[in-house]
Formats: C-alpha cells, structure tokens, sequence
C-alpha cells in the first residue's frame, strides 16, 4: 500500500497504461478516420492565419475549393492552438493531430485522477482514470471518427470538478502527497475558471453536454460538502462565469453570427437516422464503419463497476447514496436520449438538435460509467478495494486491445493541406446562408471581369484574410473575387471603401464590386465586426481579471 501511493509511482503507472493504446499513432501517415484528414487542413489554414498576424483566426482562406470559408469561427479553436504549437516546433501538420489526440487521451486521464483520488482515494482514482481512457467510445474517437474537438474536452470535465472540490474543502486533508502538492500549487479558482474555457474551447456540443453535469456536482458540493457555504457558491458562480469570459471571443461569435450560416438547414434533421438499438450499449462489434455501424458499447469493465455499484450500494453512505443515484440518473437519461424512443423529445427540444447525432451523448456516459465504476470501488472494504480495482482496471484495458489501432494510414505531404482543399472540413453547416453548400469546382483565377473593356489586372499581396490588385480598364468594370462573402469582408478602391454586392445570382454568394475607369488600386480586407471586437475585448478583460487574481494571490502568500 505505501507503493501504491508514492507521488511517482502513480504518475509512471498512469503514463505508462495511457501510453499503449497510443503506439499505433508511431505509424508513419494520417490514420484513415471519418473526419482526420479535414481536421489537418482546417489546422493548417488556422496555422496559416495565425501566423500572418491573426490571433484568433477565422477566416479559412484555402478551404471550399479556395473560395475560403468561415468554419474556424464556429468550431472549437483550442485543439488547433495546441496542433499549432506543435506544428512550430517542427512537427508536420499530420504528426501534430497526432500529437493533439495522444496529448488528449494522457491528459484526461491524468485528469480524472487527480479528481476522483482527491474525492474518494487512490484506489477509486485510479480505477477512474482507467475507465474514462478505456471506454471504447474513446478509441471510436481516436482511430474511426478522428473527432479531435470531443477528444480533447474529455480533458475538461474532470479539471473542473477537481476545481470545484478544491473550492469546497479548502481545507482538508489531502489523501496522498500528490494531490497534496497541487492543492499547495494550483489554486481552485484558476482550475475552475480554466476548464469551463477550455471545455468551451474544445467543444461546442460537449461544452453543453458537460456544463450542466459540473452545475449538478456544485450543487451536490454546496448540500453536503463545503465547510462556507455562501463563499463556495459566490465564488463557484463568479470563476465559471470568468470560464465564459476567457473564451467569449470564440463562442459570443460563433452563436450570434451562425443566424449567416446554412447550420439550421443542414443539421436540423440529421438525429432522426442517428439513434441506437438499446443492446448496442452491452454490446455491439467493433468495426470501422460509419456513425451508424461502429460499436456504442459501454465497455465490459465499465459495465462491472455498475454491478458493483449496484450491489455494494446499500453499503454506502447517505451522501454516496445520493451521489450514486446522481450519477446513475445521468447516465440513464444519457443512454433514453440515444434510444428511438427519445424522438419525441429530440423533436421539442431544439437545444437536442445541435448535438447532430444521438450517439453523441456516449461521451456523457463514458464519464458516467467512470465514476461509477469508482464510486463501487470507495465503498467497497478495504481487503476488497486492491482486487476490484485490478480487476475493473484490467477487464477494461484488455478488452480494448482490439481497439487500438487504425484500419490503415496513408502517407500525405503538408503540401496536400496548405494548398486549395477541396471541401470545408465540415458537412456544410458552415457555409454562408447566400451561398451554395459547396463549391465543387476551382475558381479559373482569384478574381475574373464580369463586365468592362481592355482591362487589365495584377495580382498584388495576397494572404487569409488580404488580396490586393491593380486592375487598369478603359471603362468602367465590374469585378468578381472568387472569395465568399460573410461579413466582415471589404472591397476599397484607392483606400475608398465600396459596395459589396453578393447576391448577385449568376455569383451566387461570391464579392462582386464595380471599379471606375483607369488605374486603381483594389484591396479586399476581411477584418473583425463590431461583434466580434466587442468579444475579443471581452476575453482580453478576463485575463486581466485571472491575471489579476494570481498575482493577488502571490502576494498574500508572501505576507502570510
């Protein structure tokens, strides 16, 4: 036992169990996943953007057959941020969504543990930490769909809820030297504050899926756990509302201005062909097919720990008991909501719709079934709790061996995403509502004569978001640049802002604009609205706030 909580020793054994299903990803290429190869491209216009100048991209200029498209202002930025880094210290874009998924499945499960052993022990840590990175729904997201947002917002939920603990007994004692070290170093506020932003960050639909579920464990932690109440929930409701605060340049944006997008054209009706036979959840047969077809099975571990639970749940405490019911209630109305006979309810509520797919809410489970398995093993007794544990841990990890690998890679250049891509990266949701979903075919030149004579153009400097031209005309001349429009893109001749017509039905969605006679100078400038400004200043004045706060905080320390 006083191996079993050595500081290092926990660390090596959980780096070491998360390190092997992770192997496959040493294969040189992209693995063949549903969405892998359009997260590389959407990552490599966001590094594109980045590194012109633009803090927070939005705009994916190489994207829908070089006609550029807004995708990166409504899906998830943290996993290309990290994907980015990677990238600039000399990792190419394939190596570096690999690099994001490993980083993600280590992290979450890292994560898991330090809250769930600081809540109930070492041995339920543990047995956490292994459900949550084991659960096959964690491979389907690795090696078929390649869902790298989703991935990395299993990170988040567990960070929070370490927060929330921390906040609740700020004065306890910690169980074992490693979470007593981070309770010295890392503050609950900061934790709180981070992981809303970065679940936000990560995820639009899990953002929503996990958010209320942190809601549910405060107000368990308000009833039964805080030592001051009335400080617990201020200051609970004050850094999760800075979590909105540190990421509102992404999210204000992306809810606002999605009423410019086809998103409630496209998606409205996807859930209808998404639902899941009821048994698929004790089992279905791991295979790469599509969202339909692949496994949505619980795991066998994971389903052990609820026989456990279920058995030993007499042996608990009234808190436990009403946590366990908590828990167990989440993930019974995780697993309705995936079934056929939730489709009256998916129809009346529109907020459903947005997850696209039913089977989405596996990852709501998976952390359900986690905690579960843990809860049984903390109440077990102490001759018990090292046995079970290994054997929840073990059945979990080997029945996944054959999850983890990839049907097959293939070997594809940096060159292949940094130049046009043909698609979106999405399903279309994204597009401008005044445009056509997709493309389909190259433009002939970035910017064509619609009408004019003897006109003459030069193509000057030319990134994501700026193109500039000299355009020469005996006549007047109406232009069309083969970009899409969406606001904030503008049209200046000599500095002089013009019109921008973009309905124009034989351009459909495209920036056509008129230039006088002679020789002008002609930039197209895609820049932040108002909205978006207002948001960035938003999440700036956060950070002042945790900026703040930390270095309050430093200096209270150093005077006590």
């Amino acid at each position: 036992m006083k191996k079993l909580h050595s500081h290092w020793f926990i660390w090596l054994v959980l780096l070491i169990v998360s390190l092997l299903p992770l192997f496959d990803l040493f294969n040189s290429g992209l693995p063949i996943t549903h969405d892998g190869k359009d997260h590389v491209a959407r990552i490599a216009n966001f590094y594109q953007s980045f590194s012109e100048g633009n803090v927070v991209p939005r705009w994916a200029g190489n994207l829908n057959w070089g006609y550029g498209h807004p995708v990166m202002m409504f899906l998830y930025p943290l996993p290309s941020y990290i994907a980015s880094a990677f990238h600039a210290i000399g990792f190419s874009f394939v190596d570096s969504v690999k690099l994001v998924f490993a980083f993600g499945f280590i992290a979450s499960i890292f994560a898991m543990f330090l809250w769930v052993s600081a809540a109930w022990g070492t041995e339920a840590g543990i047995t956490a930490a292994v459900l949550y990175g084991f659960a096959p729904y964690r491979f389907v997201d690795i090696y078929i769909r390649g869902a790298i947002g989703e991935h990395v917002a299993f990170i988040f939920l567990p960070f929070v809820m370490f927060g929330l603990y921390m906040l609740a007994k700020q004065s306890f004692d910690a169980p074992n030297i490693l979470i007593y070290r981070y309770m010295r170093i890392i503050k609950a506020e900061v934790m709180i504050m981070l992981g809303v932003a970065g679940l936000i960050l990560s995820h639009n639909a899990l953002s929503i899926m996990f958010l209320p579920i942190a809601g549910v464990y405060a107000l368990y932690l308000f009833v039964y756990e805080s030592k001051d109440k009335r400080r617990f929930f201020i200051t609970s409701v004050i850094c999760m509302t800075l979590g909105f605060i540190l990421s509102a340049f992404f999210w204000i944006p992306a809810f606002v201005e999605g009423k410019y997008t086809l998103r409630d054209i496209v998606t409205v009706a996807d859930f209808k062909t998404r639902f899941v036979p009821l048994r698929w959840f004790l089992w279905s047969a791991w295979n790469y097919g599509g969202g339909n077809e692949f496994s949505k099975s619980l795991g066998v571990g994971q389903l052990l720990g609820l026989v456990l639970v279920l058995v030993k749940f007499s042996k608990a405490n009234r808190k436990m008991q009403i946590f366990t019911i908590s828990a167990i209630s989440i993930l019974i109305v995780s697993l309705f909501l995936m079934t056929n006979a939730a489709l009256p309810v998916w129809q009346s509520i529109s907020l459903l719709q947005k997850f696209q797919f039913p089977w989405r809410l596996m990852s709501v489970a998976v952390f359900a079934t986690s905690i579960i398995g843990a809860i049984g093993i903390s109440i077990v007794s102490k001759k018990e709790k090292i046995w079970m544990m290994g054997l929840l841990c073990t059945i979990a990890i080997v029945g996944t061996i054959p999850m983890w690998h990839a049907k097959e890679y293939v070997l594809m250049p940096d060159s292949n995403f940094t130049s046009v891509y043909n698609g979106t990266t999405d399903t279309g949701e994204s597009s401008p509502i005044w445009s056509i979903r997709f493309m389909e075919t190259k433009a002939k030149a970035p910017i064509e004569v619609i009408s004019g004579k003897d006109v003459s153009i030069t193509i000057g400097r030319r990134n994501s978001t700026y193109h500039s031209y000299t355009v020469s005309s005996l006549s007047p001349v109406k232009l069309v640049e083969n970009t899409l429009y969406f606001p904030n893109w503008e049209v200046f001749v000599d500095k002089t802002r013009v019109p921008v017509e973009f309905q124009n039905p034989n351009y459909r969605g495209l920036l056509t604009f008129d230039v006088p006679a002679g020789v002008h100078d002609v930039e197209i400038i895609f820049s932040d609205t108002k909205l978006r400004t207002t948001a960035n200043w938003i999440s700036i004045g956060g950070i002042f706030i945790l900026l703040g706060f930390l270095a309050t905080m430093r200096l209270w320390q150093k005077r006590r």
